[in-house]
């Protein structure tokens, strides 16, 4: 389970940095990815850094990403991991940071000896009101 955690946990430093290819070497070629952004399926091709960078460009410098309550279940070379993340950011032109907690699920498998990420999915909760507003304003418990 260390090398999923430190997957994991890589790939966020990783975004730090803003290093889109280095982040994409964590994912098999192919990957199914449900992001927080539209459309509601991402393409998943960690051939083609190019979204990721344009998305990192749109901030002031890249995002900073902490990965928390992180659990991990693994059966042979399969696994998924789930966590409550963090991503705080400045995007171009506003004048401060925001902070958003959301919710992720990876899963992962182990291919020829590395644990590569296969399927991701990234959620905020909403407003079950009628008013369908996202609840950008949770922290995790504890």
């Amino acid at each position: 389970m260390d090398e999923i955690r430190d997957v994991i946990e890589r790939k966020a430093a990783l975004l730090e940095q803003g290093d889109a290819k280095a982040i994409l070497a964590h994912y098999a070629p192919t990957f199914v990815e449900f992001t927080l952004a539209p459309p509601l399926r991402q393409p998943g091709d960690a051939r083609d850094p190019g979204p990721l960078e344009a998305w990192i460009a749109t901030f002031e410098a890249p995002p900073r990403r902490t990965v928390t309550h992180l659990e991990i279940t693994t059966d042979g070379d399969v696994a998924f991991a789930t966590s409550l993340d963090c991503l705080s950011a400045v995007p171009r032109g506003a004048a401060e940071r925001f902070t958003l907690w959301f919710r992720v699920t990876l899963g992962l498998r182990r291919i020829d000896g590395r644990w590569l990420v296969t399927h991701e999915h990234e959620s905020v909760p909403f407003e079950m009101d009628g008013s369908l507003r996202a609840s950008v304003g949770l922290l995790p418990p504890g």
